[in-house]
């Protein structure tokens, strides 16, 4: 359903990224991938997956990045804004280094990169904004305030955008996992391990036990649902976040 269309996931070398761009792929899409490490991306591509390498957190890496993919493959009319840090920290032991970096990638890289693929995808008569935020962008995640924080201001940007563009044939909408069984969640096991002294069962288990049906929800999960945003009738969900989260209400 996607065939001609070109699509753009940051982050796309891994993970929740990596199941968004090859499901997009599979419908026909030319898919660019992007992410700081070059290397992880050629590792996954072909079969539609095209490796770019862009920081998000870099305004010119960006600009310049995105020109590079719409010169090569026409006009980005599918923006997935997926990189993301998530990091707990108690907010008396943050600092602004870290607190920075949170939001240099999880809200700057998102502006950046939904600005710069605007510019080519209002040249269209059809494009799809789908930003990863997260369970945290809707209630508040204990021990993660500086992440919480992060998330809300992502869905924020994206009602912002759907309210601006509200009667044209762009939509944008936010994805709002709980916990996703990828590599993040591995580091999280081992950062909950060092801060708790918790074995490292119990630490996984501190984890799934947020997610209401008891288990990690996979990547693929969350890629069906970036594809229904994407789909024929689709016109009409905007401004919206989705979550997909084992029934958290």
């Amino acid at each position: 359903m996607l065939t001609g269309k070109h699509a753009l996931v940051t982050g796309g070398g891994t993970g929740i990224g990596l199941a968004i761009a090859r499901a997009l792929a599979e419908q026909g899409a030319k898919v660019t991938i992007t992410g700081r490490r070059l290397d992880t991306l050629e590792a996954v591509a072909g079969d539609g997956l095209h490796p770019l390498r862009m920081d998000v957190q870099d305004e010119a890496s960006v600009t310049d990045g995105i020109a590079e993919a719409v010169a090569a493959r026409g006009p980005v009319q599918i923006c997935v804004p997926n990189a993301g840090l998530a990091e707990g920290r108690a907010l008396l032991k943050t600092d602004m280094d870290f607190w920075r970096n949170m939001m240099a990638t999880n809200v700057d890289g998102a502006f950046l990169t939904i600005r710069e693929s605007l510019k080519s995808m209002t040249t269209t008569d059809w494009g799809r904004v789908i930003a990863v935020s997260s369970i945290a962008g809707l209630k508040g995640l204990k021990g993660a305030p500086t992440y919480t924080a992060s998330k809300h201001a992502l869905i924020g940007l994206i009602r912002g955008l759907a309210a601006d563009f509200a009667g044209k044939p762009y939509t944008f909408n936010a994805l709002c996992p709980a916990y996703v069984d990828t590599e993040i969640v591995s580091r999280n096991v081992t950062s909950i391990m060092q801060r708790t002294g918790m074995d490292e069962a119990a630490a996984r288990d501190l984890m799934v036990g947020v997610n209401p049906h008891g288990r990690l929800i996979t990547p693929e999960e969350v890629a069906e649902a970036a594809l229904f945003l994407c789909g024929e009738n689709s016109g009409s969900m905007n401004g919206q976040a989705l979550q997909i989260a084992g029934g958290d209400m």
